[in-house]
């Protein structure tokens, strides 16, 4: 008798190990100090760190101690934000697989992101600061976001359901690097916004991975000139 299939692993146990942070916030800021940041945040409002300090009844010095300054403060409150948004798009997607499954997360992610109000005030109102946040080698988010893809396409690999001539770090970053281009093409490049055209070319260079794996290109053979 042959072998019984794989059991397919819940979205539950998917999430754990594509995002194994999970949505919990960061353990090393105070909650308080970090729920204030999050309000300020999501209000649209810019995150002071005067005025951050006194409502926590801290001094600046002691706030910059436990929380980072405020680049390090807003790439760890987007980050939790992003973590939880990436929880729900994997345990939604759990039922596909392969190119289906890893481009549903990403068109998912960018969606939501390209909606989210607080995110496009962040970026109207500092952009500077917002692209070292989001699209910095060294940001969390840019960072965060390599991580998980690595994950999720390794996940889809281990299951036989997606295999590509592309090692998956090199990958993962080439896809992270197309959505940014695409979600943050009015700061970047003066573009309009585009998420769909990001999963449109994300999908083609999967599925075009996918076709040269199973068929390898032939060099043609070299013809003498007479």
């Amino acid at each position: 008798m042959g072998q019984p299939p794989a059991r397919r692993e819940s979205g539950h146990d998917d999430a754990q190990a594509i995002v194994p942070e999970g949505t919990a916030a960061p353990a090393w800021i105070p909650a308080a100090i970090f729920t204030s940041a999050v309000g300020a945040y999501v209000s649209g409002q810019r995150l002071d760190m005067q005025s951050l300090a006194r409502q926590a009844g801290v001094g600046r010095a002691t706030l910059y101690r436990r929380a980072g300054n405020r680049q390090q403060l807003l790439d760890e409150v987007i980050w939790w934000r992003a973590r939880r948004l990436l929880v729900e798009q994997v345990q939604t997607t759990a039922a596909l697989t392969g190119v289906a499954r890893i481009t549903a997360v990403i068109g998912g992610v960018l969606r939501a992101a390209e909606r989210d109000k607080p995110l496009r005030a962040f970026l109207e109102s500092d952009p500077e600061a917002a692209m070292r946040v989001l699209t910095g080698a060294r940001s969390t988010v840019h960072q965060g976001m390599v991580r998980v893809l690595e994950d999720l396409i390794d996940r889809e690999r281990s299951r036989g359901a997606f295999e590509a001539g592309l090692d998956t770090p090199t990958l993962a970053y080439a896809i992270t690097r197309i959505c940014e281009g695409f979600l943050y093409a009015d700061v970047i490049a003066d573009r309009p916004r585009d998420t769909g055209r990001a999963v449109t070319v994300i999908e083609a260079l999967l599925l075009g991975l996918e076709r040269a794996r199973r068929s390898p290109a032939t060099l043609p053979r070299a013809t003498r000139s007479r």
